[in-house]
């Protein structure tokens, strides 16, 4: 198994504003880089923490395009918003790959545009599982996108998949993860709050809630130990 991105490293000195998220959160002043020396990556922690921020920066910063439909109108705009992976640096082992961003929101967008590719060329399909994502379940369509996709070489991230996807599926969607990056051509950063999932053995989790940036063991997450205590106290 190898890795294709194998460090971020954070430039704080250049961040244009101390005070607008997500310049303003400690972690990505204090955090100065990371290693990623496993080939699945889990970032956790509380919502707000920049887990999520962060895997959409290192994304950008590879050079993925993010599918998703323009914003509307908004009551207040941070023009910092998604501007941190103009600040982050990787180092690639043996040069850039393609890969792809996975969020579920997003792949509601994204899968009614395949649909549209699909209505003038039905051969596009044959990349996304082989029938219309659009037609399936949410959870059955991101299913079939995970098994096609990701046997492609590239780098692939995902915020929170396990948003529409049972415990059963989510169990499968390990498999995808286990066959892939076994494989040696696959790479996944996966921000989740999912305890089935980061409980992937030989993946490393980062944990989000404390600063600076640091690797943490699956029995030692919040994640666990809850789950822990809920089923004991049954």
């Amino acid at each position: 198994m190898s890795n294709h991105v194998i460090s971020v490293t954070l430039h704080d000195e250049n961040y244009p504003s101390d005070s607008d998220y997500p310049f303003s959160l400690p972690i990505f002043h204090e955090t100065k880089r990371i290693t990623i020396d496993f080939p699945v990556t889990f970032f956790v922690g509380e919502n707000g923490t920049g887990k999520s921020t962060f895997l959409e920066a290192i994304a950008l910063a590879s050079g993925i395009h993010i599918w998703r439909k323009r914003d509307g109108a908004r009551y207040q705009v941070n023009p910092y918003e998604k501007l941190l992976h103009k600040y982050i640096s990787l180092e690639w082992a043996n040069g850039k790959v393609p890969g792809s961003y996975f969020g579920s929101e997003i792949f509601n967008d994204f899968r009614r545009m395949v649909d549209n590719w699909a209505a003038s060329d039905p051969g596009q399909l044959q990349y996304f599982g082989g029938k219309s994502l659009v037609t399936q379940s949410h959870g059955q369509s991101m299913m079939s996108y995970f098994r096609s996709r990701y046997k492609i070489k590239g780098i692939y991230f995902l915020d929170e998949p396990e948003t529409a996807l049972s415990p059963r599926s989510q169990l499968e969607f390990l498999d995808i993860l286990r066959e892939n990056a076994k494989e040696g051509h696959a790479q996944f950063i996966i921000a989740t709050h999912s305890p089935i999932l980061m409980g992937f053995e030989g993946a490393k989790i980062y944990n989000f809630d404390h600063s600076p940036l640091d690797a943490i063991e699956y029995r030692e997450t919040e994640h666990y130990q809850i789950y822990k205590s809920l089923l004991q106290a049954r």
